[in-house]
């Protein structure tokens, strides 16, 4: 990712957009509803509420729920056993959360670089 063209940061309000709607889309195929206001400068604050009630929940109620979403996210547990550890200080809830965010973030960047690639072939 080092190459990665700093063209596709120009437009922080479209990735922010981008990263949201992946993140509704995740969810969404397992039956979780996530709201965003469009306000791109809180989207941050709003999709960390709104994910850490839902990892809450599945984790007091449908751990296997939980389970196969973080599979479709691409987390595995390895690497939420190391954050935990890494971060003793946070809940876990707050942990999965966070890796959520970062790695839906990470599949629109991913996605923006290799798209830009192709166009620019």
């Amino acid at each position: 990712m080092e190459k990665l063209d700093l063209e596709v940061y120009k437009n922080k309000a479209e990735i922010i957009r981008q990263t949201v709607a992946q993140v509704v889309k995740d969810f969404a195929m397992f039956g979780m509803e996530i709201i965003f206001s469009g306000n791109t400068e809180f989207a941050y604050q709003e999709m960390f509420i709104q994910l850490s009630n839902q990892v809450q929940h599945l984790l007091e109620y449908d751990s296997g729920k939980l389970s196969a979403l973080l599979y479709q996210i691409d987390i595995n547990e390895a690497h939420i056993l190391e954050s935990v550890a890494q971060h003793p200080e946070h809940s876990n809830v707050d942990i999965i959360t966070e890796l959520i965010i970062h790695r839906e973030l990470k599949k629109v960047l991913f996605r923006n670089f290799y798209k830009n690639q192709k166009s620019g072939l």
